[in-house]
């Protein structure tokens, strides 16, 4: 026999990217929106940054050695759960709930769960949410963009998607003029999380992560035109009580979720089938929730529950096996 073979245990097939490199990709790919946020929000929005990250590389280091696991946090993975956690939060977020929320996400949202690759929610979403019912001021005050160099000291404001809420809720009616428009909420200008108050930075990150093959299309494409979709579908019914789908895409988390929380290889389907109904649950909850739920906003609460749903997902859209037949009656 001319050629050896090689017998090794399941899974035969790998990636050609490590878990290291992957993370680093991601967190090369979050920089825009991170100096967006600083450029716009000045030294809180750093002092958020910087607190989440290392309190988050902090907590895995302590579970680690407390559990007794391999010393795992160079992968990058808690680093890359604290940038996304600061993205989450306000500007002007107390240096607590910046330790707190790094806490719960390490914790709560992996380390119980068996650490990297076991956990079936995203962390950092996982942690906004316990900081948004627990400590709902905290995390609703926001911040007018100061930008660098204006010499103006942050005040506090509304975010588009709650002054419309407040004004749906009041009067039934959309505002006259919200505080911007949609150029403002493309570049940047508006109050919000740190994460979410530039479309443009987040859509350069992801085209960045396109580039290196990390992300695919299904989610992505099936969360943004679901959105579209349904949201239209209110605006055409009534344009004076629901706002229009371009609203929706540029304002509130929704880049941010679709591009870098959907998204997660860990918590999201494996099929490009069951990606694509995983994208289109998001869309549907998050218009919902938006506009029918209790909180101006529902890209945290869409994605979580859609996380919830991704084994049952992937159980009913798993490839059929070669030969295998295609139910037991036609077997029979």
């Amino acid at each position: 026999m001319e050629r050896k073979l090689i017998l090794s245990s399941s899974p035969h097939l790998h990636g050609e990217q490590s878990t290291e490199q992957i993370m680093r990709a991601v967190i090369y790919a979050l920089l825009p929106a991170c100096a967006v946020s600083i450029y716009f929000f000045g030294l809180p929005a750093l002092r958020v940054l910087v607190l989440c990250t290392l309190g988050c590389v902090l907590a895995e280091i302590a579970c680690q050695r407390l559990m007794r696991r391999p010393a795992a946090w160079r992968d990058g993975s808690a680093a890359l759960t604290g940038i996304l956690l600061a993205l989450n939060l306000p500007p002007a977020s107390p240096w607590w709930l910046a330790l707190l929320g790094s806490a719960v996400a390490i914790v709560v949202g992996k380390q119980v769960y068996g650490g990297l690759g076991h956990n079936p929610f995203n962390p950092a979403l996982v942690a906004r949410v316990v900081l948004l019912i627990s400590f709902p001021v905290q995390m609703t005050t926001w911040s007018a963009p100061t930008p660098l160099g204006s010499g103006l000291d942050l005040v506090t404001t509304a975010t588009p998607l709650g002054e419309m809420k407040n004004a749906v809720m009041l009067t039934g009616r959309l505002p006259e003029a919200l505080q911007g428009s949609s150029w403002d909420y493309f570049l940047g200008n508006m109050g919000g999380c740190l994460g979410e108050v530039s479309a443009l930075a987040l859509l350069l990150g992801a085209a960045y992560l396109f580039w290196k093959r990390i992300l695919t299309w299904h989610i992505p494409l099936s969360y943004l035109g679901s959105v579209v979709v349904i949201a239209g579908i209110f605006w055409l019914v009534d344009p004076s009580r629901y706002p229009s789908p371009l609203f929706h895409l540029l304002t509130g988390g929704l880049m941010l979720g679709v591009f870098f929380m959907a998204t997660d290889m860990v918590t999201s389907p494996v099929t490009p089938r069951g990606m694509l109904i995983f994208g289109v649950g998001c869309g549907l909850l998050t218009v919902l929730i938006r506009l029918f739920g209790g909180y101006p906003e529902g890209v945290s609460f869409a994605i979580l529950l859609m996380n919830a749903a991704t084994p049952l997902i992937d159980r009913y859209t798993r490839p059929r096996a070669f030969g295998e037949a295609p139910s037991s009656k036609a077997a029979g």
